[in-house]
């Protein structure tokens, strides 16, 4: 068995009890899920151990997922489809920030604490992401934590990321709540990292077929040293797949992109954007929704804000890379931090600090590009089929659909 197949067994067993308390199926079976690698499609880049944002030393990642009801959609009862997936950029334990930078490539969307992260290029306590109508709750619950957990400050304004999955989820329900979001927060761990439709990309579409939560990760070499720049992924924009691409191939009309529709014609839709399965089309009385994508990056290498600013622009070169054109409808909001310069991020004090040469600064946009260009894709092959409000039924992408593609 080679390395790299050792390596998503550990990973994907080691993540697996987390995943499954969350959706209470500890006793089902379960089979090894693939990666976009193990379809045949092609990567350039050299990943770390387990091509996760987690092969960044003391980053962890944790996600609290919500599935149950089906059928009708009832506000405040279900179905629900969603969750809220967490990074700490230097562990649960650390009161310790980060520096930091952002970028967004169209705005219909929401990231808090991004005014102020501009302000002072610092990152306090954890990341978060989930669907939009939760955005608030997810926020309040980061600063009753980060009190209790006595981060150096006297007030807080966390980072809290969304995407919207109204479409698959009772949206307006508002079911996340505070135990979920400290559940997330404290289940965080390093290493691996559970994929698809799981925590905040639980109800989310992507590139035509089902996304949710992808993550990848890249290793460069500059001036004999090495570093890693990690990326993970909430990939909920380009709803019907037009142009999409993997591997540098045009793949829209090779693969059953955009094919969801409503599975059962005796519940009337409350969202009259997709078909019916028998065919029978919906009266269109508003368009519909194109999604959003939200990219965090982490690296270890010592960046500075005006660095990372730089950097966070990158994801936007992988969308393109993957068909998107990063539509009207679209909030592309993307996150980078770096772990760097450890123990020299006190503002009450004077620090010294590292700084990357910017002349080397293009082996980081590279391998970030690649990562994202892999996370997203991730995403996308490792989320199955999911059945949700109204019935609604969106597509997994068909695995041996893009095997034989690719083996062509």
């Amino acid at each position: 068995m080679s390395r790299s197949a050792i390596a998503w067994k550990l990973r994907f067993f080691a993540s697996l009890p987390i995943f499954l308390w969350s959706l209470g199926l500890a006793n089902s079976p379960v089979t090894e899920p693939d990666r976009a690698r193990a379809l045949g499609i092609p990567f350039a880049g050299e990943p770390g151990p387990l091509n996760t944002i987690t092969d960044v030393r003391g980053v962890e990642v944790g996600h609290n997922t919500l599935i149950y009801g089906e059928g009708s959609l009832e506000r405040g009862v279900g179905p629900v489809r969603t969750g809220v997936t967490v990074i700490h950029p230097r562990g649960k334990t650390s009161i310790e920030g980060v520096y930091g930078g952002w970028f967004t490539l169209n705005a219909s969307g929401e990231m808090t604490g991004t005014t102020w992260l501009e302000e002072r290029g610092v990152i306090d306590g954890p990341i978060g992401i989930t669907n939009t109508h939760s955005i608030g709750i997810v926020r309040d619950t980061f600063v009753s934590w980060m009190v209790d957990q006595r981060w150096p400050a006297p007030w807080h304004a966390p980072i809290v990321a969304e995407t919207y999955d109204g479409a698959l989820n009772d949206i307006n329900g508002q079911h996340v709540k505070p135990t979920h979001v400290l559940r997330a927060l404290e289940t965080a761990t390093t290493g691996p990292v559970v994929e698809g439709s799981v925590g905040g990309g639980t109800g989310m579409l992507c590139n035509g077929f089902k996304g949710g939560i992808g993550t990848a990760s890249r290793v460069v070499s500059v001036a004999s040293r090495l570093f890693t720049v990690g990326v993970l992924v909430q990939c909920n924009y380009n709803w019907d797949g037009n142009s999409l691409r993997l591997g540098n191939r045009w793949v829209s009309k090779s693969l059953p992109v955009g094919e969801h529709c409503y599975s059962d014609d005796n519940i009337a839709p409350k969202k009259p954007w997709f078909p019916f399965c028998s065919g029978a089309k919906l009266h269109q009385e508003s368009p519909t929704r194109d999604g959003s994508i939200i990219v965090a990056i982490a690296t270890d290498a010592p960046l500075l804000p005006h660095q990372l600013n730089r950097l966070a622009k990158r994801p936007a070169l992988s969308l393109g890379r993957l068909g998107a054109i990063s539509s009207t409808g679209s909030g592309d909001i993307f996150l980078a931090f770096s772990t760097g310069n450890t123990g020299a991020l006190s503002e009450d004090q004077f620090n010294r600090v590292e700084q990357f040469p910017n002349n080397a600064l293009s082996e980081l946009f590279r391998g970030t590009v690649q990562a994202t260009e892999e996370a997203i894709v991730n995403a996308m092959v490792a989320a199955e089929t999911v059945v949700g409000a109204d019935g609604l039924r969106v597509q997994g992408m068909p695995h041996d659909k893009v095997r034989e593609l690719f083996s062509r």
